[in-house]
């Protein structure tokens, strides 16, 4: 047993020299760096300090290719601590320092905007097609019973100055299927299609979601999916000042968007859908092309971590602290600091 605890030392430590090329010189003469792909931990929020010795924090996985990671349990994780006496990070143990990833009920909440462009070409040739694709989508996202962490608004765009609500952010499952099957083909007035309109409305929408999770201390994110059959015809906004609106949204949302047929723009649809852009040749691939962006979004949805663990630390300002995450071979790693002050015995997760 002793064997194994050593040579699992051992390969700790050669694992997390994979993860710490260059990023900071305080740690380089720790360890080598070889080739290898790497996970990438996005700090959002903390580490926060609760006394006795509790520490806090929110961040997000991804894959090399900047694919969510989701799922990941405590044993995903390894804890590193460099206190004042520590020429390098030390492994903290699970027996030095219980940890937890908290339920997503009580400390995160992730929001779906699902907007469709109910344009003239769309209620004209393809509304059923599109209906069931959406429901099937909805299906995959929400839970029968309502789950108060996952949420989703519907909404919809023409070449109206204005992005329609269909059913307003919920969590009930019933209530936006019921909404989906209540499109018809008389629900517009305006057949062009203001897509950067929609764009920089549904970026307001989703702004302003995380704003009121934000204003009861509840770390949120959201996801948007777009679905289109063809391009921005109103002309109304300039395609740039969508692109900003992307581009400058916090890293809390996401952009997903599906085209379909050949008369979109897919250099719009990949500048728009900076986390995934996908594409169905026909009308008829549309359900099983949305079934696809939701195991995305689920993804999405759970690659965020809230994760907590007691410090063995008992004092010092500026405490270095590596949170190391494994997902099969791939491993990644974040840096951050937390203050001790106080620091005693009794911490309870």
């Amino acid at each position: 047993m002793k064997q194994l605890i050593l040579i699992f030392g051992i390969l700790s430590l050669v694992v997390l020299g994979n993860s710490c090329k260059d990023d900071d010189a305080e740690f380089s003469d720790c360890w080598r760096t070889p080739n290898k792909t790497q996970l990438k931990l996005q700090l959002l929020e903390g580490p926060d300090v609760t006394l006795p010795s509790k520490i806090s924090i929110f961040f997000k996985v991804t894959d090399a290719n900047n694919n969510p990671v989701g799922y990941l349990k405590e044993d995903n994780f390894v804890i590193y601590e460099k206190g004042k006496n520590d020429s390098c990070p030390r492994v903290i143990s699970k027996f030095e320092a219980k940890r937890k990833i908290s339920g997503r009920q009580q400390v995160f909440n992730h929001s779906t905007l699902l907007v469709l462009d109910l344009s003239g070409s769309v209620l004209e040739q393809s509304l059923q097609q599109v209906k069931d694709a959406a429901n099937a989508f909805v299906d995959q996202i929400v839970p029968p019973l309502p789950d108060p962490s996952i949420a989703m608004g519907i909404y919809w765009f023409d070449g109206a100055d204005k992005l329609h609500e269909l059913k307003a952010v919920t969590t009930s499952l019933v209530e936006l299927k019921n909404a989906i099957n209540s499109l018809n083909q008389n629900i517009s007035n305006d057949n062009s299609t203001d897509f950067y309109g929609a764009v920089i409305k549904a970026d307001a929408k989703a702004d302003s979601i995380l704003a009121v999770y934000k204003a009861v201390d509840v770390a949120s994110a959201v996801s948007v999916v777009f679905f289109t059959d063809g391009e921005d015809r109103a002309n109304r906004y300039p395609k740039q000042t969508a692109y900003d609106a992307v581009a400058q949204s916090p890293k809390e949302i996401s952009w997903f968007t599906l085209g379909v047929g050949n008369e979109i723009n897919s250099i719009d649809l990949q500048k728009i859908g900076r986390n995934g852009f996908f594409q169905a040749a026909s009308i008829s691939q549309l359900t099983n092309v949305f079934k696809q962006i939701a195991q995305v979004v689920n993804n999405e949805a759970n690659s965020y971590y809230f994760f907590e663990y007691c410090s063995p630390v008992r004092s010092g300002t500026n405490n270095g602290l590596i949170i190391e995450a494994y997902d099969g071979n791939e491993v990644g790693f974040m840096q951050a600091s937390f203050d001790a002050t106080g620091f005693t015995g009794g911490c309870q997760l």
